[in-house]
């Protein structure tokens, strides 16, 4: 009875951690904070730009290789299985608020924009924040963020699988929750060169993820994803066909989850 507390603690608190740094890159990103990605820049460029590199790096590299499966079966050899996606949140939580804490701001305008177009231009920033949560309840938003895995495991219930599945705005495009990050960082009305890198560095980082994430769900799923693939975008909604995908849950006895 202990363990299955302790590891609904574990899985709630990896949870909070993320709620709280996802508020902490929002206020970051729209300069909320009074240490933002736009603000008065302590290092001389190249320096800030080194830090900054080194710093989007070690998150993608958390990302990519903890996501991976020959990394989550090893882990599994020193975490339960229910814990290993709240493992994987606790990590990528510290690294977003570690992220926000350490970079540093580089000068130089490329627009700021006042008046009507600022408003407009956080509204639209926000809207894309708001797309990322809002997406993974179309799939499985307590599986994603490993709250499902603690809750099955304390109940002694067999652990959900995601199933390839049609629903809502995946018929639109493959990655809407990636879509809605590249909308919060790119739609800024102050837009300085430590902004511009900042956005740069996370479009990069989720081009890459998308092509790893891809390889895993098209090994994972067979050909009804290469058929998915094939007829609905990636990122832009241009011609995408009236298909539709959800990932529902059905017991197995190990859990599926997703990068």
């Amino acid at each position: 009875m202990l363990r299955k507390i302790a590891s609904v603690v574990y899985g709630v608190a990896a949870y909070l951690l993320f709620l709280g740094s996802y508020l902490y890159l929002i206020a970051f990103t729209t300069n909320l904070t009074a240490h933002s990605v736009s603000g008065a820049p302590s290092l001389l460029p190249l320096s800030a730009a080194l830090v900054d590199i080194a710093l989007i790096t070690l998150f993608g590299l958390q990302h990519g290789i903890m996501a991976r499966p020959g990394f989550k079966r090893q882990l599994t050899r020193w975490v339960p299985a229910h814990l290993e996606r709240s493992t994987f949140v606790w990590t990528a939580a510290a690294l977003v608020i570690v992220i926000v804490q350490f970079w540093q701001p580089i000068g130089g305008d490329l627009w700021n924009v006042s008046g009507a177009g600022r408003i407009a231009l956080y509204a639209v920033s926000l809207l894309g924040f708001l797309i990322v949560p809002g997406v993974s309840y179309l799939t499985d938003h307590y599986e994603l963020f490993g709250l499902r895995q603690v809750y099955e495991y304390a109940l002694g219930r067999p652990m959900s699988k995601p199933q390839f599945k049609e629903r809502a705005l995946y018929r639109t495009v493959r990655h809407p929750m990636m879509v809605g990050f590249l909308i919060a960082f790119w739609a800024t009305p102050h837009m300085t060169a430590g902004h511009l890198l900042f956005a740069a560095l996370m479009t990069a980082y989720i081009l890459v993820g998308i092509y790893f994430e891809e390889r895993d769900l098209a090994r994972v799923h067979g050909q009804v994803y290469r058929d998915y693939q094939a007829r609905v975008p990636k990122l832009l909604p241009l011609g995408a066909s009236a298909a539709h995908i959800q990932f529902s849950s059905t017991p197995e006895p190990r859990p599926g989850k997703r990068s």
